[in-house]
């Protein structure tokens, strides 16, 4: 069962497409998730990064509408990236994409406001983010 946290969605992007920043130290699932967004909007920016400390580094030139966020990775992991991105990008809407289920790892993305959505990437569940981005 998959789940997301309430999360309001990003507000809209003033003269411009949408960006989204996908977080993974797996190349595989960024360019399949790339794949499931530019499937969906081909006309949206996608802007990869490997680390949370890459990603930290890319938001603020990106300024992305929505980040998607792996859990573990080498380095800063994703928890921790998405409160630092968060404070980042207030109106970007975030969300943990993981197979780290753990009920303590939804709570601590519910308390930090960010969403919540397990792995594997489909398209059904990138197709529900990409909706959250108006």
């Amino acid at each position: 069962m998959t789940s997301t946290t309430a999360v309001p969605p990003a507000s809209p992007v003033p003269g411009g497409t949408p960006t989204v920043l996908i977080v993974d130290d797996s190349r595989v699932s960024r360019l399949v998730a790339r794949q499931y967004i530019l499937s969906l909007r081909p006309d949206w920016t996608v802007v990869e990064a490997g680390t949370g400390e890459e990603a930290l580094a890319r938001a603020p030139e990106a300024q992305p509408q929505l980040v998607l966020m792996d859990v573990n990775m080498p380095g800063m992991g994703g928890i921790a990236c998405a409160e630092k991105l968060r404070a980042l990008l207030p109106d970007a809407h975030i969300s943990l994409l993981t197979a780290n289920v753990q009920d303590a790892t939804r709570n601590r993305a519910s308390e930090i406001g960010v969403g919540f959505m397990e792995k594997p990437i489909t398209p059904e569940r990138i197709e529900r983010l990409v909706a959250l981005v108006r």
